[in-house]
């Protein structure tokens, strides 16, 4: 029996020596970054959102001191792409675009998702938040949004709104307008934006919710009349605007919004460094014009921040589509 205890004696000995040898293995690799970043944009090359995101990348790069590369990965609403990013690797060396479709309306909108938006998706900053413009026809005789609403009741059913398509900004903001103003108005879908827009020109819709910079040229050009912006204030660019709130329309905020995103399981650290990074750079003079210039306002703040107001989005429109019976086409 002696000797037995003897030998329980070394033995656990040897196994406290070991203790430090195993909490030095199990410290993390090297510090991040040690190779390039691939960076997911939800939706095709060219847009606005792909042209975020590689102004992004670029002060990225220069920041973390390796490559940040951009891969469009779109289609299905930026669904494709955001369930790229949540079946990468946790390492930090995949992350991508986070949007308001894929994130906070197709949860509500689609019967199945490919991802968790809350389980798989881990939320790292808020880019920006892209409020529309509420626009009338030239030929509709109103001024401002009471007149609107004044006309809508009026003469129920007979007034129309345009979208880019069942789900988007477009049509859900109407629909909130709908809902809170109380109005009977009629919902008309387009293939894109572009047809909407240019009927509303034409005078064959009503109105529309339309994005700042997309809606500013038209606006500038006389073609179509500025009735109220979705933020919870005035836009740069149109600076004689009036909120929907300022206009009579309380609780009215809708924006197109994106933020950078991974997948659940990125260290802590990761994330802390690139929240801290990605704040710096939406400081930087160049991000912030580019912001600015169309029609956004920057966001910034912590990823819980993030993860708050997805939450929030998500409740939100999940409301408005189910008071409003939308169903994904």
């Amino acid at each position: 029996m002696k000797g037995f205890n003897q030998l329980l004696k070394i033995s656990l000995l040897a196994l406290i020596a070991a203790l430090p040898l195993t909490q030095v293995s199990a410290q993390p690799a090297p510090e991040w970054p040690t190779k390039s970043i691939t960076l997911i944009a939800t939706y095709a090359a060219g847009g606005s959102a792909d042209t975020r995101m590689r102004l992004l990348a670029r002060k990225l790069t220069e920041k973390l001191g390796q490559p940040v590369v951009v891969e469009n990965k779109g289609g299905a609403g930026g669904v494709i792409g955001t369930s790229v990013i949540a079946k990468a690797a946790p390492d930090g060396y995949t992350i991508g675009s986070g949007n308001m479709a894929p994130l906070a309306v197709n949860p509500s909108l689609m019967k199945k998702m490919p991802y968790d938006p809350v389980k798989d998706i881990a939320p790292i900053i808020l880019i920006e938040s892209s409020p529309l413009v509420l626009s009338v026809a030239n030929s509709l005789p109103v001024k401002n949004l009471a007149e609107l609403i004044a006309m809508a009741k009026n003469a129920p059913g007979t007034l129309t709104f345009g979208s880019s398509g069942v789900g988007g900004a477009h049509h859900l903001s109407g629909e909130m307008f709908r809902e809170i103003a109380g109005l009977d108005i009629t919902h008309v879908p387009y293939k894109g934006g572009s047809p909407a827009a240019t009927d509303l020109m034409a005078g064959h819709l009503s109105m529309m919710f339309e994005m700042g910079n997309s809606a500013l040229p038209s606006i500038q050009a006389g073609k179509i009349r500025p009735l109220a912006v979705t933020s919870k204030t005035r836009l740069a660019i149109l600076p004689d605007v009036p909120t929907m709130a300022e206009s009579g329309v309380a609780d009215f905020e809708s924006y197109n919004w994106q933020g950078i995103i991974g997948p659940a399981g990125i260290p802590p650290a990761i994330i802390e460094k690139l929240n801290k990074v990605l704040n710096e750079i939406l400081q930087d003079p160049d991000v912030l014009k580019a912001i600015a210039d169309t029609g956004s306002q920057p966001r910034g703040g912590s990823a819980d921040d993030f993860a708050r107001f997805i939450g929030v989005e998500r409740e939100k429109w999940a409301k408005v589509i189910t008071t409003a019976g939308i169903k994904a086409e």
